[in-house]
């Protein structure tokens, strides 16, 4: 049994979400506020004792964690060839952008989606095309007309999507992924595939690799994939990418090699070989006690805060929180909620189209932690409700 209820004082670390004042609680970043697997800790152990840091190469242990990983727990057996590392997924996203794009050519993405690949796109002179999901009030779904339009219409060069999708929680199944491949490789497209949350998922939830869904998908997708999100690793800087077709495997290599992110740290290989080797029941126990933390959120709001609804997805740690009945634009909400209370979310605006009026919440914490956070929310919104 491992220990998730102890608070980790992460103030005056380093740390980019506790860089807030002292009064506030960061709910904002994907940084889980639990302590690394105790397995992995000692793999640090190991190789600090070592005493000499040098320039490293990948060992064989290395592709073996990845693969013996995602085939006993994802039941999709990768090549070893196929295996590229990279210092990061959100590098690895912007160094394929940069190399397999030119400037102005068109990268489309499902919204509401990850912030960061609009910096990505935008930051190298690449335009965004939005395909907004479906939207029923309970949850998402594709709107392949919409999809296919765009597609037909737009001589886009990649397609970048989130698998399980954040900041949503959707876990797309595999019909939904047949037909993106069918419609991608017909307007020769490619695919970029943002799988770093998918071990943070609901017990007795599959997820399912997009490469794995059929030879369409598996010849015409990149696939980016890390230890970093499930283990509160992100620190480290070590992440890997699988492309299954050579000659785009050549070209994203290629990508990686000249933007300097082929070269792993000193702890980078260590820490995904320990993860992967040896966090199964750490991780098991993780995805139990967030699965919880759901259900606190979830019965709190129905109790406490009814104007706001949890738009449940059985992945990530991230929670949706729809908050569209309040009648006001998402930025101004967290702003407000933040100066009154101290709790620090994420505007759901900054995720694109369909973003406003939802907030992002980060509940990878200790349960008091969670419930401090909640009480925050109600005050905030309380305040606003007064002013109305």
């Amino acid at each position: 049994m491992y220990d998730f209820d102890s608070i980790t004082d992460r103030r005056g670390t380093d740390s980019i979400k506790w860089d807030v004042d002292e009064n506030e609680l960061p709910m904002w970043v994907a940084d889980m506020d639990f302590p690394t697997a105790p397995e992995i800790v000692n793999a640090f152990s190991e190789r600090l004792n070592h005493s000499v840091f040098g320039y490293g190469k990948l060992k064989t242990e290395w592709f073996n964690a990845y693969i013996n990983w995602w085939k006993s727990r994802h039941d999709f057996e990768m090549k070893k060839e196929g295996l590229i590392f990279c210092s990061g997924v959100v590098p690895g996203i912007t160094s394929i952008i940069r190399h397999l794009t030119a400037p102005g050519d068109v990268i489309i993405m499902f919204s509401p989606t990850y912030n960061h690949f609009y910096n990505c796109i935008q930051d190298n002179g690449r335009r965004i095309l939005d395909v907004d999901l479906n939207f029923s009030g309970h949850d998402y779904s594709i709107d392949f007309k919409k999809l296919e339009d765009a597609l037909g219409k737009s001589d886009a060069k990649l397609m970048i999507i989130c698998n399980p999708q954040n900041p949503t929680g959707t876990v797309w199944n595999r019909n939904d992924f047949e037909r993106i491949g069918e419609l991608c490789a017909k307007y020769s497209v490619t695919i970029v595939s943002d799988e770093i949350h998918c071990d943070i998922i609901t017990p007795g939830t599959k997820y399912t690799p997009f490469a794995a869904v059929s030879e369409t998908c598996s010849n015409n997708s990149i696939i980016c994939i890390a230890p970093t999100k499930a283990f509160n690793l992100a620190g480290l800087q070590t992440s890997a990418i699988y492309v299954e077709n050579k000659i785009l495997r050549k070209r994203v290599s290629c990508a990686i090699e000249k933007d300097e992110l082929s070269m792993p740290n000193s702890f980078a290989a260590s820490a995904a070989i320990a993860a992967f080797n040896y966090g199964e029941v750490w991780l098991n126990e993780l995805n139990e006690y967030i699965y919880k933390n759901k259900m606190i959120v979830n019965d709190y709001l129905h109790r406490e805060i009814p104007k706001i609804r949890l738009i449940w997805g059985d992945a990530t740690y991230l929670l949706w929180l729809d908050c569209t009945s309040l009648n006001i634009d998402s930025k101004s909400l967290a702003q407000r909620i933040r100066k009154e209370t101290g709790l620090f979310l994420m505007a759901g605006s900054y995720y694109g189209n369909g973003g406003n009026g939802f907030l992002r919440m980060n509940i990878a914490c200790p349960q008091t932690m969670l419930l401090d956070g909640l009480d925050r929310l109600r005050r905030g919104i309380e305040s606003i409700n007064t002013i109305e």
